[in-house]
């Protein structure tokens, strides 16, 4: 706790609007991929961003794996659309959206997220998109820019804003040290254990707790 009134002295001394940034797989929505592989049967799908911080391997690996299973978007976009948020996120991100602004932030692709953030209510959210062929096979990725979410959040700062983060993965970790305050959210033992001094929380109310303090 220590911790988090130090971050909150710093959000005060600096006297800036404040900008929430979340990840969404694992933090709103379950993880797509592990949702697809247990639909599909493939098991080599279930590798994300908690596993391998390399984000370009990861999605080159697969897209490799969809080809050699000749499977394509729209295999991807029918468990999708069966996908439900965590319980408690929408009211979570309600809350949060009460009382500062919030945005998602998510490697997840504009082809991906649509039916998601209808189930959330529409919140903002900045995403890639995917290159797709005719016949509906996915043939590669673009990213918005370079390092996605920490571009995103120095972004904000640039234009007066402070930022507090929220993730569960490697890919957020440049985005959570970033700003003013920043937390881990239902991630994994090896990630809390590498990055101690990062508050990590299971619940929506522990995490919601935190970010009001440090608002």
């Amino acid at each position: 706790m220590t911790e988090l009134k130090n971050n909150a002295a710093k959000c005060g001394a600096d006297n800036k609007m404040t900008i929430v940034c979340l990840d969404l797989e694992g933090v709103l929505v379950p993880e797509i991929w592990i949702a697809f592989s247990e639909t599909s049967g493939i098991p080599e799908l279930r590798r994300t961003t908690r596993d391998e911080p390399d984000y370009d391997k990861l999605m080159r690996f697969r897209l490799d794996i969809l080809r050699e299973h000749g499977m394509g978007i729209k295999e991807i976009q029918d468990v999708i659309a069966k996908i439900d948020p965590l319980r408690g996120a929408k009211k979570f991100l309600n809350e949060l959206r009460s009382i500062t602004q919030a945005v998602i932030l998510s490697d997840t692709f504009t082809q991906f997220a649509s039916p998601l953030m209808k189930k959330l209510g529409w919140p903002s959210i900045f995403c890639n998109t995917l290159e797709i062929a005719p016949d509906g096979m996915i043939t590669g990725y673009r990213l918005r820019t370079k390092k996605t979410k920490l571009t995103t959040v120095k972004a904000f700062q640039s234009i007066g804003y402070d930022t507090v983060a929220i993730g569960d993965s490697y890919n957020d970790l440049e985005m959570i040290r970033a700003g003013s305050a920043g937390f881990l959210f239902r991630s994994t033992p090896e990630i809390i254990k590498n990055n101690p001094d990062l508050p990590a929380f299971e619940r929506y109310s522990e995490l919601l707790s935190a970010i009001k303090e440090v608002l």
